[in-house]
């Protein structure tokens, strides 16, 4: 693919942003979410590539949102085919109450190269690159503690473990405390916080846990751009998850496969960009500056070269026609 695409895609991240930030603390998650996906869909149509969305935010009878198999790009019949996966505001609950990580995202791959995942639960566990090749997550909590902690030349007591706060981690929680590590709780967005492994001023070493499977074939892109490692297995916990995972023809032995990096992203002629929302560990969010003025803050990475841009734009809102038209939808125009 193209190496300009990447700061194509900065382009709908931002877009995607710049829509979905006026909503921040307000308390409407939906609204904030339409926003979103109104930002990334209308640039969207601007690029020249032919894509396909295979993870989304629904099904076709879902057509207001970034539906799975839409197809979206204006590029001729020359363009390669490359699959998408979006999540337009990652963390509706984060930008409705105001809290940090709220980001918008977008990877993209080769057609067929990005896994399918259901929309159900996925266990993870992912590292940065320094890391790569030592993690299991077949084996216990203290055993990956302490194949992380050689590779990174750390104490158990120095590892940060990334965890969100849910229930179910109960037990996980309980055995990293029991080996010794730090916990760094949070409460969503695991794209977010599954891409702080790969950076050391996050002070995120392991992400572990269960969490949605599309947002860990989103989190797997970057993770292959930086260089990192992510192992993965479908987790369904409710009889629903289980009848999705026949209607896709999963068998029990697929279910409890051991998915790898290679499986959830099967090229590194990869893309994967990201925007702030509300101010988060790796991103800034949007700050308005006034005077119809706006800046974001983004990340930018290619599998094929390793290369990761951060990017400040500065936006005239009332200049930019893709920006006018979605904020005065949403009741907000500035002009």
């Amino acid at each position: 693919m193209d190496r300009n695409l990447s700061l194509e895609l900065v382009r709908v991240t931002e877009a995607a942003a710049l829509a979905s930030a006026s909503y921040m603390g307000r308390g409407d998650k939906e609204g904030a979410d339409q926003a979103a996906v109104d930002g990334m869909r209308k640039t969207f149509s601007s690029l020249s590539i032919r894509g396909t969305v295979v993870i989304g935010e629904g099904e076709l009878d879902e057509a207001p949102m970034l539906y799975i198999g839409e197809k979206v790009g204006c590029g001729d019949d020359e363009e390669v085919e490359v699959d998408i996966a979006v999540d337009p505001l990652e963390g509706t609950t984060l930008i409705a109450k105001g809290l940090p990580n709220a980001i918008a995202v977008v990877a993209i791959a080769p057609k067929g190269c990005l896994l399918h995942a259901p929309d159900m639960y996925m266990k993870k566990i992912a590292v940065g690159p320094k890391a790569k090749g030592v993690i299991d997550i077949n084996a216990s909590v203290r055993e990956n503690l302490e194949a992380v902690a050689k590779a990174l030349d750390k104490s158990i007591e120095d590892i940060t473990v990334t965890i969100q706060d849910r229930p179910r981690h109960e037990e996980i929680i309980k055995e990293v405390r029991e080996a010794g590590a730090r916990i760094k709780l949070f409460t969503d967005g695991d794209v977010a916080t599954a891409i702080a492994t790969g950076f050391d001023e996050t002070g995120v070493d392991i992400l572990m846990g269960i969490g949605g499977a599309p947002e860990g074939v989103i989190a797997a892109v970057a993770l292959r751009c930086l260089g990192g490692d992510m192992q993965a297995m479908l987790y369904p916990m409710s009889p629903e998850e289980e009848e999705r995972c026949r209607e896709m023809n999963l068998s029990k032995e697929d279910v409890n496969k051991v998915l790898f990096l290679d499986d959830l992203v099967s090229s590194d002629d990869c893309f994967f960009a990201a925007t702030g929302i509300t101010q988060g560990d790796l991103l800034k969010g949007v700050l308005y500056l006034g005077n119809d003025r706006a800046q974001t803050h983004s990340v930018v990475m290619r599998g094929e070269t390793g290369t990761i841009r951060f990017v400040e734009a500065v936006h005239r809102l009332d200049k930019t026609a893709t920006l006018k038209e979605v904020i005065a939808k949403h009741g907000r125009n500035r002009s």
